[in-house]
């Protein structure tokens, strides 16, 4: 980014209303330091997010600019430039026109005169060179994306297994040569980010180790390797996640934070003895993809408007129930980063922090240093907070201090672990939460699962059978189309692609209020949650395979659509 005009840049931030001037003071005490460019201390500090700079600079500069996140590579181009050179003068070969010999690259720093001269002295002066500005961290993750990935996991087994050393393997420019299980490792965790898995699993088995990644929520196995390999890849990970590598018995955690794709990577890991020695698995935390915007987690907008109605109460209690890995800790994020300004002290405790957030105080756990998630909340609440985030309730001290917290003013977002949003309340008055507490403190319980995606090319349309209209309460002649999952290239062959969230939201009212604390029976409070439109996550799941964007058979993976008989 260029660094010759930062009170210029920092000038146009603050008239845009991004940053403040105490934020750009901050920012040029570091220039001060170290001489490093603005834009990028900005960044760093998380004053302002990569794509805002990119708009601001392009705008100050009058200079287009490209989110390559969304480009598509260019076979000619690649070819005129080497990914070795792409990777030294950080640049990206975004097209190429032969018609009038234009290549167009994406840089940080346009005006930098050193590296286009030898970008042209490479391709040849006849052809033209056009700039486009890019951010820093989009270039790393976009050369990785365009030219593919260097570590080759066959290749480094191939030089383990015949002592031949397979320099395309290398990851350094220099060819400098590195321990192949080292690599190894690196190229396993590389690949799993690659497809987007969301866990890694290292599970040894009598004679070989099964490596299997959860992509899109379903266990899927990749690979299987000589059980000879596991005890050094095992070493390994414990050594980058900070674990003792000579206990094997008792179970550890760790965490790993490697730039991978050009963005940080975090890795949460677990280890645990089983029968053919330590079972491992590594939970991905992408910081670039883990908060969302409320808008863009594809809720309709009769669920957003109830959303923003419940997050508008001062006080009180919102809770999100599902099992493990349905996408509870995302939206609650998401709620959070709809809240979180300037004017509000927001609060969290969790176990662990899983994603950073700028202006939220967040603390995490810690069974040595006895705070667990009561005494936590305890302590929490002298921070003067308004909302407060609770990692989980899951006990009666938790659960009688979140509530202690909503009854004296403050707003507290927390999960809970039921099959559904009205299962909520019988459970917390399981916990110990008495029904006059309960009622008057609840602002509302959101229910979730995430199902997958069917691929949009491969996806096949037939028409529902007597029992696939059973279950989505259709009549026997009225229309009605189904899809189901294929499989493509485009798809990886699983016929699914993505996933996205089924919800259910109570919210609360008077009504609702009175019959809990009259202690009203699981059949009265459904039922007046039902005449109030209360939709179940089997009505949103049927209502998704309806539309196409899932097929019935996984929305019946995730939901019991017997329910609906």
């Amino acid at each position: 980014m260029p660094a010759d005009k930062p009170k210029l840049l920092g000038e146009r931030l603050i008239e845009a209303g991004i940053i403040s001037p105490d934020q750009l003071r901050i920012a040029l005490t570091e220039q001060g330091n170290d001489g490093e460019p603005i834009g990028r201390i900005l960044i760093r500090l998380g004053f302002v997010s990569e794509e805002v700079m990119r708009e601001q600079l392009g705008e100050a500069l009058g200079q287009e600019s490209i989110e390559l996140a969304s480009a598509i590579p260019d076979r000619d181009a690649l070819e005129l430039v080497p990914k070795s050179l792409a990777r030294r003068y950080r640049i990206v070969p975004v097209s190429y026109r032969e018609e009038d010999q234009r290549l167009a690259v994406a840089m940080a720093d346009t005006f930098n005169l050193v590296t286009l001269d030898r970008l042209r002295a490479h391709i040849g002066s006849h052809i033209e060179i056009g700039t486009l500005l890019a951010g820093e961290v989009e270039i790393d993750e976009a050369i990785d994306r365009f030219y593919g990935y260097e570590l080759s996991v066959d290749g480094i087994l191939h030089e383990i297994e015949t002592g031949e050393i397979d320099y395309s393997t290398l990851q350094t420019e220099s060819g400098e040569y590195s321990q192949p299980l080292v690599r190894l490792v690196d190229a396993i965790l590389a690949d799993a980010v690659k497809r987007d898995a969301s866990d890694i699993h290292f599970e040894p088995e009598e004679g070989f180790v099964r490596i299997r990644y959860r992509v899109d929520g379903v266990l899927r196995q990749v690979r299987s390797l000589h059980a000879n390999f596991w005890s050094p890849i095992a070493v390994r990970l414990k050594v980058m996640s900070g674990m003792n590598i000579a206990e094997t018995r008792a179970p550890q955690d760790g965490r790993i934070s490697l730039s991978i794709r050009g963005h940080v990577i975090d890795f949460r890991v677990s280890a645990v003895r089983t029968t053919h020695g330590e079972n491992i698995v590594l939970r991905v935390l992408d910081r670039h993809k883990g908060i969302r915007t409320l808008y863009s987690l594809g809720f309709d907008e009769e669920t957003l408007e109830t959303l923003d109605l419940m997050m508008s109460r001062p006080e009180g209690i919102i809770l999100v129930t599902g099992p493990t890995g349905s996408g509870k800790t995302t939206t609650l994020y998401s709620m959070l980063a709809h809240l979180n300004q300037e004017g509000v002290n927001i609060v969290t405790l969790e176990d662990p922090v899983e994603y950073p957030m700028p202006l939220v105080r967040q603390s995490a756990v810690n069974e040595a240093a006895k705070l667990d998630f009561a005494n936590g909340i305890r302590s929490l609440m002298r921070q003067d907070p308004d909302i407060m985030l609770v990692g989980e309730v899951r006990d009666e001290p938790t659960a009688t201090m979140a509530f202690r917290a909503a009854m004296t003013g403050h707003q507290v977002y927390s999960t809970l672990h039921t099959n559904s949003a009205l299962g909520a309340i019988p459970r917390l008055l399981d916990i110990g939460i008495l029904p006059d507490v309960l009622a008057g403190n609840m602002i509302g319980v959101m229910g979730q699962r995430l199902v997958r995606r069917l691929c949009d090319h491969c996806k096949e349309a037939y028409e529902p059978g007597p029992v696939e209209r059973r279950l989505l309460a259709l009549d026997e002649d009225a229309d009605a189309t189904l899809y189901r999952s294929v499989g493509c290239a485009r798809c990886d062959d699983r016929g699914y692609r993505g996933r996205f969230a089924l919800l259910e939201v109570l919210r609360f009212d008077a009504e609702l209020d009175d019959m809990i604390a009259r202690r009203a029976t699981q059949k009265e409070l459904s039922e007046a949650a039902f005449g109030k439109g209360f939709r179940t996550l089997a009505a949103d799941g049927a209502r998704h395979a309806l539309a196409g964007a899932t097929s019935l058979e996984e929305v019946a993976r995730v939901v019991d659509l017997t329910s609906r008989v």
